[in-house]
């Protein structure tokens, strides 16, 4: 197995994190063991790290890339969700620093059998976790049209959700959608074609939603934030990397209110709702990749780095 991913916004993330050299520190997007391997090197045997992950291919290639710091680290397979979970098991409190690379790997996209890729024909899959037992299969072919268009609407932000749902279930209504390909013709055919010539590959944001859907990216992110900051050290640094405007949406919408939760109306005086700063937000703006980066790793575009440093 080659797992082939190049590490977006490597250098920026690793000087933002801050890193103790006897600090403990979690990569709670593993994948194979890129970002892991330069925090680990700059730990001494004192540090720590916990990489999470909940794909078995990212873990056997991060467990084999990191093997000159097994003293130091310690891999474990669950979802970054269950973070507070994960550190308990461990019993560890509170940790210096945490990393998050969101979204869907290079490995991933590029392995055609695992389904996330409009680029190739393959069995509708797109698990992280393939020890799970729902795939693309059942929500392109349970999901009602209604729930269909919510998905591509919501997590696609597609103009043409509805068409694209109504196709997707007059097409089911004769066979099931059994892989990518038939499900890319049957957004071809939802899609203008004068709009196909000009807004990029037609199926792009319906496998989006549905992967989003399926695995419920969003919903993660937006519930683990605040759990995220809790388990930091004070002057401890949450560090998240996004893919798209909707995961970078809630990660600035959380730090945000982490770092003024008050609830007060505004012309209150003083504040009387007793909510107190969790911290502040280290990055005003994203931090994006260079131009270098971008035409070295075009997937890389899209990419914004967020930080959040806890109240010391």
């Amino acid at each position: 197995m080659n797992f082939r991913h190049t590490s977006v916004l490597l250098e920026p993330s690793i000087e933002q994190l801050q890193i103790r050299p006897n600090g403990i520190y979690v990569d709670g997007t593993l994948g194979g063991g890129g970002h892991s391997y330069h925090i680990a090197e700059r730990l001494t045997e004192d540090g720590r790290l916990i990489g999470i992950d909940r794909d078995e291919d990212a873990i056997c290639a991060a467990s084999k890339r990191l093997e000159p710091f097994t003293d130091r680290v310690t891999i474990v397979k669950n979802n970054y969700g269950n973070i507070r979970e994960v550190l308990d098991r461990l019993e560890i409190s509170q940790v210096d620093g945490i990393l998050l690379d969101l979204g869907v790997s290079s490995y991933q996209l590029d392995t055609a059998e695992r389904g996330f890729s409009y680029m190739a024909d393959a069995p509708l899959d797109m698990r992280m976790d393939r020890e799970e037992s729902r795939t693309a299969w059942d929500i392109v072919n349970t999901y009602s049209e209604q729930e269909l268009f919510r998905v591509i609407r919501d997590y696609g932000e597609d103009r043409f959700a509805k068409n694209i749902a109504k196709h997707i279930v007059k097409q089911r209504e004769e066979k099931p959608v059994e892989t990518t390909g038939e499900l890319v013709k049957i957004i071809q055919g939802a899609i203008p074609m004068k709009v196909q010539k000009t807004g990029g590959h037609p199926a792009k944001r319906t496998f989006q939603a549905i992967r989003i859907e399926l695995n419920r990216e969003l919903t993660v992110i937006d519930e683990v934030i605040d759990t995220m900051i809790d388990v930091l050290k004070p002057g401890g640094r949450l560090c998240i990397i996004t893919f798209h405007s909707l995961e970078d949406r809630i990660v600035k919408s959380r730090f945000r209110t982490a770092e003024n939760p008050c609830i007060c109306p505004r012309e209150f005086p003083v504040c009387v709702c007793g909510r107190k700063s969790k911290g502040h937000v280290v990055t005003r703006k994203p931090i994006l990749p260079s131009e270098t980066e971008m035409e070295e790793n075009p997937r890389a575009r899209s990419a914004k780095l967020r930080v959040f440093e806890k109240e010391s």
